[in-house]
């Protein structure tokens, strides 16, 4: 073999063997089953290594709705059904007087709740004689505001006006007004009834407290 033949199949035979050396192994070829290694994260797993955290299966519980207290907007009304009843005043009532008895000039004073509401009658009523000073004096006692009248729409209550004997000491009036005890400042209109041949005397003249009949309010 001449040197220039051999020369040519040593440098085919290295070329060959560079070739081997440079390719792909087994392993690493398409559809291999090589292992990733030991840096490299898998799918599912955290930066560390270790297993990403799971979503808790147990619901959170919610929060119990807050209940109404008493006295909160939602809440009822009281169940006292005289929670809102005001005391009468002349606003709310008509007003009559009439001879009960002519020896003593003695009136029957009779209020009747003209509203739609009903309202509580307290004390005695102020009754003041025309145009002459002073009131009648209050006789009896009355009871207290949880124990007094309530005067429904279109029910009335009742006083006795209690006159005097003429004895020469008084004077006759032919009107008296009247208003209301209503335990407060409340301005209101007295309301006149007509009275003819009331004498009034200085010292005899009373009035019983408001009652829910005419026989007890002339025989207080």
């Amino acid at each position: 073999m001449s040197t220039v033949r051999r020369t040519a199949v040593a440098l085919a035979a290295l070329s060959a063997l560079a070739l081997t050396a440079c390719g792909p192994t087994g392993d690493d070829t398409a559809g291999g089953t090589g292992t990733p290694s030991a840096g490299t994260p898998t799918a599912g797993s955290s930066p560390s290594g270790s297993a990403a955290p799971s979503k808790s299966a147990t619901p959170t519980a919610k929060p119990a709705k807050p209940t109404k207290s008493a006295g909160s907007p939602g809440s009822k009304a009281p169940t006292d059904p005289d929670f809102d009843v005001f005391p009468c005043s002349t606003h709310d009532v008509t007003f009559t007087a009439s001879l009960a008895e002519p020896t003593t000039s003695s009136y029957l004073l009779k209020i009747t709740n003209k509203g739609t509401k009903a309202c509580k009658v307290l004390g005695h009523p102020v009754v003041t004689f025309g145009a002459l000073d002073g009131q009648a004096t209050e006789r009896g006692t009355a009871p207290g505001i949880e124990d007094a009248i309530r005067l429904a729409p279109g029910k009335s209550a009742y006083a006795g006006l209690m006159g005097g004997a003429v004895d020469g000491t008084g004077k006759t009036v032919d009107s008296i007004a009247m208003t209301m005890n209503t335990e407060s400042d409340l301005v209101q209109t007295p309301l006149k009834a007509s009275t003819p041949g009331l004498y009034v005397s200085s010292t005899k003249n009373s009035v019983t407290p408001w009652v829910d009949n005419a026989e007890d309010a002339l025989s207080l």
